[in-house]
């Protein structure tokens, strides 16, 4: 697989990335690099975590230099021991393979859908956010992860499936109420490059349902609620992969959600379905769940409705008792 951001670096940021990368395969207590300043030695270490996934046992590094040296001494800052490493390394590496084997003979598309749900059914959210939940170890080993961990757990599965993925990562915005920056993942299917967030998904998740608010998302649709990215990325120009456009569970006509949600209901499951009739405005939610609480009390049910407004997406549960208000609005739970 295509090493993303080694191919985008300069010629003397390349050596410097290869030589960290022999330095932390071989477990090295220190190791020479290239002399750079601190500021591209750290985004170098940072972009070669997010080739590699694999790399998951180094948290930083401090370094020596010399006068007049052309070379610094780089020493890591190892996540354990040495021989801990090695054993989940061996761990791990038994992991991803337990988990890639039974979607080898699987399309692309169903192979991401795959990956995507074993981390929505599997994964916790580390509101704690402790050191190992920023690498594959939290996700793979623990069940638990931050935005970090659980992009490049989504990356060491496509890779291990032959899906060329890579990780984006967008900026923090205090201003805006973003504090930390924010991963997820860019695929490649038939020639097209789309967006997919489990983290957003698997905050959303409730009660068994997996959603796909963040399955296969165009440029224009994810950056409604995500900020610009730290490392240029490529263009993901088509929306015609979206999970619930492919799926046939979007809609522009209220009677036809309608019609789905009768389904639904005589079926006792719940209904998520994206709404592309025009803006989610307070009045069209009113219309959709006023129609939908009609569809529901005829079988003497009601309408819980929940909805993720930037990607016009609910999610309609059918009780014979409506707790709390009619409607409430998704919160995204990322990093």
């Amino acid at each position: 697989m295509e090493a993303y951001y080694y191919q985008r670096m300069t010629k003397p940021r390349q050596a410097a990335y290869h030589a960290m990368k022999t330095g932390f395969t071989a477990l090295s207590p220190a190791f020479p690099v290239p002399r750079l300043d601190n500021r591209e030695l750290s985004d170098i270490f940072f972009q070669l975590r997010l080739d590699c996934p694999e790399i998951f046992y180094v948290t930083g590094f401090t370094y020596r230099f010399y006068p007049g040296s052309d070379h610094v001494e780089l020493i890591p800052e190892y996540l354990f021991e040495k021989s801990k490493i090695k054993e989940h390394q061996k761990a791990l590496a038994a992991r991803v393979e337990k988990l890639a084997r039974p979607a080898k003979a699987m399309t692309p598309l169903e192979k991401e859908r795959y990956i995507h749900d074993f981390i929505c059914a599997n994964v916790r959210y580390d509101k704690l956010k402790k050191p190992y939940s920023h690498e594959i170890i939290g996700p793979l080993g623990q069940g638990v992860g931050v935005c970090e961990g659980i992009a490049k757990s989504v990356k060491i599965l496509c890779d291990a499936l032959g899906l060329w993925c890579i990780i984006a990562i967008s900026e923090a915005n205090p201003e805006m109420g973003v504090k930390y920056r924010h991963a997820w993942n860019i695929l490649k299917l038939d020639g097209q490059y789309v967006h997919l967030d489990a983290t957003f998904d698997n905050s959303l998740g409730h009660d068994g349902v997996i959603r796909y608010d963040y399955f296969n998302l165009d440029d224009s649709r994810l950056f409604r609620d995500h900020q610009p990215v730290v490392y240029s990325v490529p263009a993901c120009g088509k929306g015609d992969q979206f999970y619930y456009r492919a799926a046939k569970l979007s809609f522009t006509k209220i009677e036809d959600v309608v019609k789905r949600a009768q389904m639904a209901i005589r079926k006792d499951l719940p209904f998520v379905f994206h709404w592309r009739g025009g803006p989610l405005t307070r009045e069209v939610l009113a219309e959709l769940v006023q129609a939908l609480e009609e569809a529901a009390q005829k079988r003497g049910r009601h309408a819980a409705v929940s909805f993720n407004r930037p990607q016009a997406v609910l999610q309609v549960r059918f009780p014979t008792e409506l707790p709390g208000e009619a409607a409430e609005e998704e919160a995204n739970e990322g990093e």
